[in-house]
């Protein structure tokens, strides 16, 4: 079948009950109920379970994060009287007291950058200032405090490193390959590859691909 024909519309889906502010939604995107999003990028095809939330952050492309996730748990100022936001937000409570901007600020300069084809399990917290590789898995209720590796299975409370997916070398074929940029209709044409063959398999065939013209995965 002609790859064109299986793509379904690629404008994003995002549920009634979701919330997004200042946001930006790349095709195929999904964001799930009760999803709160602050200044996030979400790249082609990722998705978004329920009750998660999200801000300062840049999520790439074909990620699944799971549901009651944190990606960037913004902080409170600990060094102040108090951690309570009357100290940031007084606006919610008096009148005439503007909003923090130096704290707004300090919190938006520590995004949180999530790769390429990230798994990201149920309840996961990120914390501030974050980077997450291409291909990483973080475990379920895991509270990320540190940048994870490509490729790399880290879980717990603090996260740690439980393993690699692949070994290097075919972590950095997978890298070089760079199949989450493909147009649609390559990866509908590479799906049953993935489904089938194994990682080694299926990077011989697709390195070939790619290497017989100037444009050989369009």
């Amino acid at each position: 079948m002609d790859p064109h024909l299986l793509l379904r519309d690629s404008e994003p889906r995002i549920h009634p009950t979701a919330e997004l502010k200042s946001c930006r939604l790349g095709r195929y995107a999904s964001i799930a109920e009760r999803v709160i999003l602050r200044e996030v990028s979400v790249g082609d095809f990722s998705y978004f379970e329920r009750h998660s939330e999200a801000a300062y952050a840049s999520i790439g492309r074909f990620c699944s994060i799971a549901a009651n996730t944190r990606i960037n748990a913004l902080e409170h100022p600990l060094e102040r009287l108090t951690t309570h936001k009357v100290g940031y937000r007084p606006n919610e409570y008096f009148r005439g007291i503007g909003v923090d901007a130096g704290f707004l600020e300090r919190r938006r300069g520590r995004p949180v950058t999530i790769g390429h084809d990230v798994w990201i399990g149920h309840g996961a917290v990120i914390l501030p200032g974050v980077t997450v590789g291409n291909g990483a898995v973080i475990g379920a209720n895991a509270v990320v405090r540190r940048d994870v590796p490509a490729f790399t299975v880290v879980a717990g409370v603090p996260a740690k490193p439980l393993r690699r997916r692949f070994a290097p070398e075919t972590a950095a074929r997978i890298e070089a390959l760079a199949w989450w940029n493909w147009p649609p209709e390559t990866i509908a044409r590479a799906v049953p590859d993935m489904q089938s063959m194994t990682i080694e398999a299926f990077l011989d065939r697709w390195e070939a691909v790619a290497s017989t013209g100037p444009d050989p995965v369009r």
